[in-house]
């Protein structure tokens, strides 16, 4: 038992290699991801920024312990010019005045909160709702925990949702059990609600996902861990500094491996701690070579 903690003390582990080097690309490449896709990124401090926080923070103050330990990271604006999204913003705009002209000049348009996993956020911003089976539910602008809820947690910690403008129209309330359905029940209907007097749902069917729900804003958070699923933990494989450091030479010149060593002995003479030894191995031998090599070692003996 003791041989096991003192090996603990001088090892490291994948996930030491690994987690802020990942963390970092996770977020960095799904923020690309929504740049690249037409949103732009909005200071949480300006006029529509702050609006967006007060509405977010007010969707979850039914439930001060998330909201006291939720952090906006930041808030992507649709700003997209591609012909793709004018077209669908055209097409948005032009059912909202038929539903109006049906539904006695008001096409009850809201704004609703959608939360799916970063990559299906980001398969929405690129393809748009379309490509769902039967229907989307989201969540009424002031019952935003639901959605939170459904959100994923991504590499980095960060879940995501979507700001949404939808055309409600006239609404039919639907069972919890109506997975299969589709399309509004008659021609007397354009979409459902979990309640009519109270709704904490909104269910857009898949006959009008095309021009019925338009994505405005991207908000990306952290929140209280316990959020999520429990998760399989899976045993750790340990790799010793000496180990590490004589399979990293090969990889290295000189004075990267005079660095390394003297790193190392520094740390045999607790002049430094375990993390910090971690971080200057990382510095000298860089994230990218130290994780193939740690990847490779854990791969080789499991």
């Amino acid at each position: 038992m003791n041989q096991i903690g003192a090996e603990n003390q001088t090892s490291i582990t994948i996930d030491d290699a690994m987690s802020e080097s990942n963390e970092l690309d996770s977020c960095y490449n799904c923020f690309q991801h929504f740049v690249t896709n037409g949103f732009s990124k909005i200071d949480e401090s300006s006029f529509e920024g702050d609006i967006i926080k007060t509405s977010f923070f007010s969707s979850l103050s039914r439930n001060p312990q998330i909201s006291y330990r939720t952090k906006i990271v930041a808030i992507h604006k649709n700003s997209n010019t591609s012909q793709c999204w004018k077209i669908r913003a055209h097409s948005f705009g032009v059912y909202a005045k038929a539903v109006a002209d049906t539904r006695g000049g008001d096409a009850n348009i809201k704004y609703a909160w959608y939360g799916a996993s970063k990559n299906e956020i980001c398969e929405t911003v690129m393809y748009g709702f379309s490509w769902r089976k039967h229907s989307i539910s989201v969540s009424p602008a002031k019952h935003g925990l639901d959605s939170v809820l459904c959100s994923g947690v991504d590499g980095s910690g960060v879940r995501h949702l979507l700001l949404c403008r939808v055309i409600l129209g006239k609404q039919e309330v639907v069972r919890e059990d109506s997975s299969d359905q589709f399309h509004p029940s008659s021609m007397d209907f354009d979409s459902a609600v979990d309640d009519i007097s109270s709704p904490t749902r909104y269910i857009i069917w898949n006959t009008h996902l095309n021009y019925n729900i338009l994505p405005c804003y991207i908000l990306s958070f952290e929140a209280p861990p316990y959020l999520s699923e429990p998760k399989t933990i899976k045993p750790k494989t340990w790799i010793t500094f000496g180990t590490l450091i004589s399979i990293l030479s090969p990889f290295l010149d000189h004075s990267q491996r005079a660095s390394l060593e003297e790193q190392y002995t520094n740390y045999l003479e607790k002049k430094i701690t375990r993390p910090q030894m971690i971080q200057r191995v990382r510095a000298i031998a860089g994230n990218q070579l130290l994780s193939a090599v740690v990847k490779l070692y854990t791969n080789k003996i499991n």
